[in-house]
């Protein structure tokens, strides 16, 4: 099972402030905790919404919204992307998550990411075998790119 870890935005990383010497560290630990342990798949901080745009669309045109976004709470500053056996294994995973981050007030959420057989019979084989394909072929893109 495949969970993220959303980190929520606040004033500080809409602020584009940078973390601090010892919270990155604190992350480093964290997550080398979860490569050790086998769990890692991803993750990333991310750029401030004033540096974002949304896309939406209405009777399938599209409109772009150029960042800064108002509602902080609902802004996402960064995600963390697990594999695990449970719910339950995630979660305690995030309780581990560095207490320095946010002054101790940090906001996460905690998703589970579908997998291929949670879509039934609608997910043919042959859209199976494309899928397939086009993560190869990213993985490979992404290899390529970084040699």
């Amino acid at each position: 099972m495949r969970f993220m870890i959303i980190r929520k935005a606040d004033k500080n990383t809409e602020a584009g402030t940078m973390p601090s010497t010892e919270l990155i560290a604190a992350m480093m630990k964290y997550n080398e905790e979860l490569v050790q342990a086998g769990v890692m798949v991803a993750g990333e901080g991310l750029q401030p919404s004033a540096k974002g745009a949304r896309i939406k669309f209405s009777a399938g045109k599209p409109t772009v919204f150029d960042g800064p976004f108002a509602e902080t709470k609902e802004l996402i500053a960064g995600f963390t992307m697990i594999q695990v056996q449970s719910r339950q294994e995630a979660i305690e995973w995030v309780k581990r998550w560095p207490a320095l981050d946010g002054d101790g007030a940090v906001e996460l959420e905690l998703r589970q990411v579908f997998e291929a057989e949670d879509f039934g019979a609608e997910f043919t084989s042959e859209l199976r075998e494309t899928e397939e394909r086009l993560r190869r072929q990213s993985a490979d893109q992404r290899t390529d790119a970084n040699s």
